[in-house]
């Protein structure tokens, strides 16, 4: 049991104490997050495929042509006499009108690119929250467990001092039995802290994807809004409303589309053949049709898409009333920090204050032993306060940020390369084919993406 706890001692120690050399501030560990979370990759991958969706609609547009060979065989009356003939053929066809069928198709993935756009800034949001979060804790915890060895310490001399009074007969045993028992509570409380810390470690480690350097104690940023200020920026940025009013402008264009495909389409279809004689034949013409009875399917579809256009607009009022409560909460929690660690601040100095002079006292025999730990205790827990009053206003002001759709790479200025969500869509919304100079440009991004 005491070998486990002494490794276990040691790790902690060794992880937290190993990097003292080199402090990390929390925009580092925001810009180590940025560049190697897994969660910013799978959305960027989502994003990509997105954009794909807009070249397979803009492709609808442009000329389809295929090939294809036939092989033949008939049987006359005789049965030792089958014809067997063969042809090989090229087909092309285009469409030339729709009623707007494939354009809103195209309007619409635009719209569905651009929500996709914004649903990964809101990751991103999230992901650089939760390094704060864990940034943030692990300060706490470290500074707590720094604290806590620090009262350990401080008991340990008290102790000493306590045995050495008795001795002379200043002191009662009792003195020493009480000194006894808060460095016993102390070492107990310092090993809570330790595993504390160990899950602090663990969680900073799966937020930012790597061990954590030493935390660097810095205060909250600060904010140059007002409430009303906030909200307002809240309201025209925030990724989730963008998201939401994006879903509703595509939903507006599948109800253009669905009821465009109740109109005729006017195409233009060519054929080119050649039979294993070398004989050509060459067929072209226009087609021009459309539906006349699809036992209602088409008209369901566009009830279907007015429904889901009615939803995306619930979503967007529920998206919109979700972020104003989201940032009022978080405002609230600032202020509420803010005074907390300002009580706090006084706290740690009429404490301290107590403490040194119930200590001087209790070198004269004013004072026990046991007044002298009630102090030390009193200092202990003001300077934990503070702590904590400091890292929730830190975490809150942070959280603010979040809710005003603000908390990101860019608007940070965080020192990475920030990944340019449009970049793909510019080599991929001309639809290129795999030989065409833009689709090798194509292939080596994939191919960089991949490393």
């Amino acid at each position: 049991m005491w070998l486990r706890r002494g490794l276990m001692a040691l790790i902690i120690g060794l992880t937290v104490a190993a990097p003292a050399a080199r402090a990390e501030t929390l925009a580092d560990a925001m810009a180590a997050a940025y560049e190697y979370s897994g969660l910013l990759e799978q959305n960027r991958a989502l994003l990509r495929a997105a954009d794909e969706d807009v070249a397979q609609a803009v492709a609808a547009l442009r000329p389809v042509i295929n090939w294809q060979f036939n092989v033949s065989s008939t049987r006359p009356t005789s049965p030792f006499s089958d014809e067997i003939s063969a042809q090989l053929a090229v087909l092309a066809e285009i469409v030339l009108w729709d009623g707007g069928r494939n354009q809103n198709v195209i309007d619409a993935q635009k719209e569905i690119v651009l929500a996709t756009r914004e649903r990964l800034l809101q990751v991103e949001q999230d992901v650089l929250l939760r390094v704060v979060n864990a940034y943030m804790n692990l300060r706490r915890t470290t500074e707590f467990v720094a604290l806590r060895e620090s009262n350990v310490r401080l008991i340990t001399q008290e102790l000493r001092a306590a045995q050495d009074r008795f001795e002379v007969g200043e002191v009662t045993r009792t003195d020493v039995a009480l000194a006894e028992a808060r460095l016993a509570a102390a070492r107990s409380f310092l090993a809570a802290e330790q595993g504390e810390l160990a899950r602090a470690i663990e969680e900073y480690r799966g937020a930012v994807g790597r061990p954590p350097q030493r935390p660097v104690p810095a205060g909250p940023v600060a904010l140059s809004y007002s409430l009303d200020g906030a909200l307002g920026v809240a309201l025209a940025r925030h990724p989730a409303i963008r998201e939401a009013q994006h879903s509703v402008a595509a939903s507006e264009f599948n109800i253009l589309a669905a009821e465009a495909a109740m109109s005729p389409v006017l195409s233009l279809n060519a054929r080119v053949s050649i039979d294993p004689e070398g004989n050509t034949q060459r067929v072209g013409g226009v087609t021009f049709g459309g539906p006349i009875y699809q036992g209602g399917r088409l008209s369901s579809q566009v009830r279907q898409f007015q429904a889901r256009r009615d939803a995306t607009r619930a979503g967007l009022l529920l998206a919109s009333e979700s972020v104003e409560q989201n940032l009022v909460r978080a405002w609230s929690f600032v202020e509420a920090a803010r005074a907390s660690r300002e009580a706090s601040e006084r706290q740690v100095r009429a404490s301290t204050v107590a403490f040194e002079g119930v200590r001087e006292e209790a070198t004269v025999g004013a004072r026990t032993t046991l007044d002298v730990l009630d102090a030390e205790q009193e200092l202990l827990n003001a300077r934990a306060n503070l702590i904590a009053a400091q890292v929730d206003e830190a975490t809150a002001t942070y959280t603010v940020l979040a809710a005003m759709g603000v908390l990101t790479a860019e608007d940070l200025n965080l020192n990475v390369q920030q990944y340019d969500p449009a970049a793909y869509y510019n080599l991929v919304r001309g639809a290129p084919t795999i030989t065409s100079e833009q689709g090798r440009a194509l292939d080596r991004v994939l191919e960089s993406i991949g490393d």
